[in-house]
This record gives C-alpha cells, sequence and structure tokens, in this order.
C-alpha cells in the first residue's frame, strides 16, 4: 500500500518521536554498562597490589562489547609455561610492566579521573587463549593498547614493537604517552640496597677498618699492586665503551627473540632506537682491541732495539686497528643509516 502525501507527515513524526523517545534510554543504558564495567575494573585494580587487572575471556568479551568506552586498556600478554625460557625475559618484561602500573597509580593517586582511562592488565595464554586469537597473537613478549573506540580485538588494537619494551619501564611509559596523551610520571623503582643490607655492610665496613688499617701502613694491600690497576683500567675502559652501565641501567637483555621466528635468536637490532647487550660487548671488544694496541705500541714497542721486528709489529697494530674501527663504523651505518664518509668511503 502506498503512502499518500497527507500521511507522510504523521508518520514521520510518529517516527521522530519514537526516536527521541528511545535515544536516551538507549545512551543512558550505554553509559550505565560503562559505568558498571569501570567500577568493576576500579575494584579489581584496588585488591592487586600493582594495580594490574588479570584479565579472563569473559571479562574481555564484556569490555569490548561495551559501547561508548571511556578508558583504554594496554594488555601484557603472558604465558607461564615460557618463564623457563631466558632468552623471552618474560619476567623481567612482566615485572617492568607491574612496576609501570603501580607507578602509575601512585602518581595519580589523587586524580581519579586520570587512573579511570588508563588500565594495566594481563592476560594468561593458558586461561584466555580464545583472547590470544582474536588478537592474533602468536610469539611473545607482546603488549598491546586497546583504545576506547576499538571494535576488533586484532585490527583496532595498537602492538608495541619489540624497541618500545627493550628500554623495560621508560620506553614502555613514553608508548603509552605518546598514544593515550596520560601522563605515566616518575617510576617508583625499589632501592638496589635495602636499609637493612646497608647497615649490615657499614658495620662489616667499620669492624674490618682497623685490619685495613694496618696492612696499608705495611702496604701489603692491593692497591700496592700495579697488576691490579693495569687490570682495572683496562676493565673501566671495556665498561665505557660498550655500553655496561646502559645496559644495567635499562637492564637490557643480550639477544631477543626474533618476532618472525621465534625460534631465531637477534643479536644485533636494526634501528638507533635500541641496543641490546651483545652489541654493546662487540663494539666494547673491537675499542679494547684498538685501546690495547695503542698502548702496546707507545709503551713496549718504542722499546723494541730491532728495527725490522719494531715496523713489522706496527704495520700489524695498524691493519688491526683500522679493521676493528671499519667494523664498529659499519654497524654505526647498518643501525643508524649514517656513514662516516670523511673515514669510510662509499667507493670502499
Amino acid at each position: 500500500m502506498a503512502i499518500s502525501p497527507r500521511s507522510a507527515p504523521p508518520l514521520f513524526l510518529l517516527i521522530t518521536a519514537l526516536l527521541s523517545l528511545s535515544l536516551p534510554s538507549f545512551l543512558a543504558g550505554a553509559a550505565t554498562a560503562d559505568a558498571d564495567l569501570l567500577f568493576e575494573l576500579q575494584s579489581i585494580r584496588s585488591r592487586s597490589s600493582s594495580g594490574v587487572v588479570h584479565l579472563s575471556d569473559n571479562l574481555l568479551r564484556r569490555i569490548i562489547t561495551t559501547k561508548s568506552r571511556s578508558f583504554s586498556l594496554i594488555i601484557f600478554f603472558d604465558a607461564i609455561q615460557l618463564h623457563d625460557k631466558s632468552e623471552l625475559h618474560l619476567k623481567s618484561l612482566k615485572s617492568e610492566f607491574f612496576l609501570l602500573s603501580k607507578s602509575f597509580s601512585v602518581n595519580n593517586q589523587n586524580s581519579q579521573s586520570e587512573l579511570s582511562k588508563l588500565f594495566f592488565c594481563d592476560i594468561e595464554f593458558g586461561e584466555s587463549q580464545t583472547s590470544f586469537a582474536q588478537f592474533g597473537v602468536n610469539a611473545l613478549p607482546h603488549i598491546r593498547l586497546l583504545p576506547p573506540d576499538a571494535a576488533n580485538l586484532k585490527s583496532d588494537s595498537i602492538s608495541m614493537d619489540a624497541g618500545d619494551f627493550s628500554g623495560l619501564a621508560d620506553s614502555m611509559a613514553q608508548f603509552i604517552q605518546s598514544k593515550t596523551k596520560l601522563t605515566i610520571g616518575h617510576i617508583h623503582r625499589p632501592p638496589i640496597i635495602s636499609k637493612t643490607q646497608l647497615g649490615f655492610l657499614i658495620a662489616a665496613f667499620l669492624i674490618s677498618l682497623p685490619f685495613l688499617f694496618k696492612k696499608l701502613l705495611a702496604g701489603e694491600t692491593l692497591f700496592h699492586d700495579k697488576r691490579f690497576w693495569l687490570s682495572a683500567s683496562v676493565f673501566v675502559y671495556f665498561f665505557s665503551v660498550s655500553g655496561t652501565m646502559h645496559n644495567i641501567i635499562r637492564k637490557m637483555p643480550m639477544f631477543i627473540t626474533d618476532r618472525n621466528d621465534p625460534n631465531k635468536l637477534v643479536f644485533f637490532y636494526q634501528g638507533s632506537g635500541m641496543q641490546l647487550g651483545a652489541e654493546g660487548f662487540a663494539i666494547g671488544f673491537l675499542y679494547t682491541i684498538v685501546g690495547l694496541l695503542l698502548a702496546f705500541v707507545t709503551h713496549i714497542l718504542v722499546r723494541v732495539k730491532n728495527s725490522v721486528a719494531q715496523r713489522t709489529i706496527m704495520i700489524i697494530a695498524m691493519i688491526v686497528s683500522v679493521w676493528a674501527v671499519r667494523k664498529v663504523v659499519y654497524l654505526d651505518n647498518w643501525k643508524t643509516g649514517y656513514a662516516v664518509h670523511a673515514y669510510l668511503p662509499s667507493s670502499w
């Protein structure tokens, strides 16, 4: 039956009236669902010592089906059966993730509005294999950000690159801040030495102080041995040029697992934003070779009387030094794309 022109306005008014009545109730229902879910997540977080919400398939399904969410999730994907694989560093990364979550809660404890905008979550493979499949996660370690408007777990979530969590909590915080525009704040790390341990160390030092003073007057301490200072200087030189302090502070792994092939290990990571421990030790070894050769040439070789042997050793030392520095320049060019043409012309 066709609608006559006279019946169109009343029908239009009826449809408009129904929409005006149903739309507020729909919006109110969505707001109520978001508020209920937000209250539940806050309750779970308050019961956690680190502030991390443990997700399950059911809870994640409720979150993704709730429309008009007002919060984001940063999710750490875990697998207990892989904790014994040291090359994955799952335990240390999870510890840093928990530390970041706790720091975020401490820094924003007086601002509930900020706390309600981001929740740190973890999910375990053995408990939530369905969620892993929906996210498309097939290799660990893996961290994803789920924005408030995400409707599809795989396509709408943002994956954190290996370089973003290689620097542990600090680089994770930078990733989160760049994607959510929220401020994480200072990361509260526990002290390396507790007050009790520090007290024992001070007491042991005070007890041994008379014996050390007696040895010092007799000239029988380790500090009077020139071989100790020689070894210490080489160690400090290697410690400086290999970036060991950077590795200790950032807790950088020696190597990581290839994301495309979990059975393959990566010792050299291409990209200036990340440096693995193996890279630093390789560079430190090459620089130490050059430093030792320079010390040998300037302190020992100059005392050699045979001019032929002196020149031969000098040429060998120069060739080895040039080779070592070229390897360093090549690695820097490979990682950063910056070439030192003044030292290493492209024609070489």
